[in-house]
């Protein structure tokens, strides 16, 4: 027999070897399951880190999502629908998602890709020495619930009373150090509690009708997942407004301080990683983002006829013009 003959067949016999060996041992494909509050623009920025990170759809992954477009009495149904699938790791965001996954696994890893304050809310003792089944991002929200209203105060140097919008459905911790806030800075609060979308036109005419000044809209999944009809309905009862992200300035929001979420959304995508590749969420402590992003809509401020001092315009990171 001829020596290229020989190659061929050895050749042959190879390939055919490992196309056998990949029939019987097929390519991983991971199972990732999603709990959306309403927050599709963020796990859109998880996805895409998934990505960039080797994990393609139909290839090697496939993502089981359930959203609850913004309304919170889904989501413990969700969460149950989700955890019957068993997933290999599954991953939310805030406060009343992630309690609902709890209650209805501690076997499956689950990742919160962003949390406003994981120990008062409960999810974790210890951010540096998780235990159990969860871990995640959490960036310090109560904290900068009161550095909103100062900064909301900054800006309008005249301001005493406050219309806070408040879901019911957030952590209580939020209000409360808004509340401190105001006592601090003498300023009057007008609470209104929400629940759902069909409030929203209630509590802007309930502001204006108090005589508010100016609206604080407390951290919530559930406004941002409406944060465009927010901004709408400020605009159209002229009462300028501070939100927690950048998505609501962008939106035509006032006024934003907190953290950049999409960043901790991409973030989450790397917990996610290390654990399809063996990592338990007990191994991964908990992270919390240090940098924090000021960000003015000058054309928002122009059009309510309001002037922002010069000192507030040169500390924010972002003035939309």
């Amino acid at each position: 027999m001829k020596r290229r003959t020989i190659i061929r067949i050895a050749g042959g016999t190879l390939v055919g070897a490992l196309l056998s060996a990949r029939g019987q041992q097929p390519d991983k494909v991971w199972r990732v399951g999603i709990l959306d509050p309403g927050l599709p623009h963020l796990f859109a920025a998880f996805r895409e880190s998934m990505r960039d990170l080797g994990y393609v759809e139909r290839r090697n992954i496939r993502f089981e999502e359930k959203n609850a477009n913004g309304n919170a009495d889904l989501i413990p149904a969700l969460a149950r629908e989700l955890v019957e699938l068993k997933p290999d790791v599954i991953v939310t965001a805030a406060a009343l998602p992630a309690h609902s996954l709890l209650s209805e696994t501690a076997s499956i890893p689950l990742v919160v890709a962003s949390i406003g304050d994981a120990v008062s809310a409960g999810i974790v003792r210890n951010l540096a020495q998780p235990t159990g089944n969860v871990t995640g991002l959490t960036f310090l929200n109560t904290e900068l619930s009161g550095k909103r209203l100062e900064l909301l105060k900054e800006a309008l140097p005249r301001l005493h009373r406050v219309a806070v919008f408040n879901d019911v459905n957030s952590q209580r911790s939020y209000l409360d150090e808004t509340e401190s806030a105001a006592e601090r800075l003498g300023l009057q609060l007008h609470r209104i509690d929400m629940r759902a979308s069909g409030e929203f036109e209630r509590a802007y005419a309930e502001a204006k009708q108090a005589a508010d000044q100016a609206v604080d809209v407390l951290a919530s999944p559930f406004f941002n997942a409406n944060r465009g009809r927010l901004v709408q309905l400020a605009s159209r009862v002229r009462l300028p407004a501070i939100y927690e992200s950048r998505e609501y300035a962008v939106a035509g929001g006032f006024m934003t301080y907190g953290q950049d979420l999409a960043v901790l959304f991409r973030r989450a995508a790397t917990y996610v990683d290390r654990i399809l590749k063996g990592a338990k969420p007990s191994d991964l402590p908990w992270e919390q983002p240090t940098k924090f992003e000021l960000i003015i809509n000058l054309k928002t401020a122009k059009a309510l006829g309001l002037p922002i001092p010069q000192s507030l315009l040169l500390r924010a990171d972002e003035v939309i013009q």
